[in-house]
């Protein structure tokens, strides 16, 4: 399976999309938002001359929905608070929407960037420059080049750097699981491991070519508070259960169960410990900040108290919008309406275990200077 060309989120605005289907996503933007603030604000007053009058903005793994543009909006009034603050001239803004290629870009230039750009006139023609903010779509993998050298102020991602460039090598004692599992051989944990740190040491590389001295990154990745990747269930979790109710549809003879055996989520749950020495290994970074939260599965469903019921059904469609490419992929569209809804059932029966919780790390990052030869 070549993963650039089946990773994505599901497009358009249809019930299962991700843009209707990516609040847990925007609440884990909300919690990490003062982690922003002090990143821009650290940029600005380290390195407003060598920003001369323009901010290069990359948003890493944007999918679409209303949250591509969301952290875009946030960095926009920030950064005209600290030029009212300091008596700045408010520099122009070049966003750079950045995912793979099968993303839906259209649904963002269509949708999402006029709710932008009318959220943001006020503040724009307040300073007199209606016209000062850029956006354009960048295709293509992070785990590659992307922008030209020298060229990015501040990188942001949020719940994109979890996913890998490919299934890793070496899965095949894994069986029913579809993930790392407490019942997982010891090499299909150390596989998945050795893959993040192959991919994020690539993508550090590669940003470091393109952020200035002193430019910032802040990432946020779905990962975990531990050490071991799989002593405690929640990490786990949300694949086990899916893994459950892709067995049931081998056990009712709807899937074949050497198709359940052969798929592999093609995702790494950091540890913050894990992060921070692939950093410093690669070098070219430093970390200001390094920080774990975590955000209940409930957190997926819209309203303050929802029954399992309805919390179990929000959250398997949260899910849906962003495994259904892969699924469809490898077991075809025809299961996947009853794959969900026996997923749903199998989620409301869980939802409300002390460990059903999403954890996260986030790091914020400062391009180190480079050395001049003497």
């Amino acid at each position: 399976m070549e993963l650039v060309r089946v990773l994505r989120m599901n497009g358009d605005l249809r019930g299962t999309s991700y843009a209707n289907n990516s609040l847990v996503q925007r609440r884990v933007i909300l919690l990490t938002s003062p982690i922003r603030e002090e990143a821009i604000s650290e940029l600005y007053s380290s390195s407003s001359s060598s920003i001369n009058g323009k901010l290069c903005v990359a948003e890493l793994g944007c999918s679409s929905g209303p949250n591509a543009l969301f952290v875009a909006t946030e960095i926009v009034k920030t950064v005209h608070k600290i030029c009212q603050k300091y008596g700045y001239s408010l520099p122009e803004f070049q966003i750079q929407l950045n995912d793979l290629p099968g993303n839906d870009f259209n649904s963002i230039f269509q949708s999402s960037l006029p709710s932008f750009q009318a959220e943001l006139l006020p503040v724009l023609q307040e300073v007199g420059c209606p016209n000062q903010c850029f956006v354009s779509g960048v295709p293509g993998s992070f785990y590659s080049r992307l922008f030209a050298a020298k060229t990015l102020h501040f990188v942001h991602s949020s719940y994109s750097l979890m996913w890998l460039s490919k299934v890793p090598q070496g899965l095949e004692k894994n069986k029913e699981n579809i993930y790392m599992a407490s019942k997982s051989p010891v090499q299909v944990i150390n596989a998945y491991y050795e893959q993040f740190q192959i991919d994020f040491s690539t993508f550090l590389r590669c940003r470091s070519v393109e952020v200035v001295s002193g430019g910032r990154m802040v990432l946020t990745i779905l990962g975990r508070k531990t050490e071991d990747a799989v002593s405690t269930k929640k990490y786990c979790y949300i694949w086990d259960l899916m893994a459950l109710s892709l067995q049931h549809m081998v056990s009712e003879g709807v899937i074949e169960k050497e198709k359940l055996e052969s798929f592999n989520i093609p995702q790494y749950t950091p540890s913050p410990e894990e992060v921070k020495n692939e950093v410093e290994k690669e070098g070219s970074f430093t970390v200001s900040r390094l920080e774990s939260s975590e955000i209940t599965w409930v957190a997926c469903w819209p309203e303050p108290e929802p029954n399992n019921n309805d919390a179990g059904d929000y959250l398997a469609q949260c899910m849906r919008s962003v495994t259904e490419p892969l699924l469809v992929n490898h077991f075809g569209q025809l299961v996947i309406d009853q794959l969900f809804q026996i997923y749903s059932q199998i989620l409301s029966q869980h939802i409300s275990d002390e460990d059903a919780k999403f954890s996260n790390v986030t790091v914020s990052l400062t391009r180190r200077s480079e050395q001049v030869p003497s």
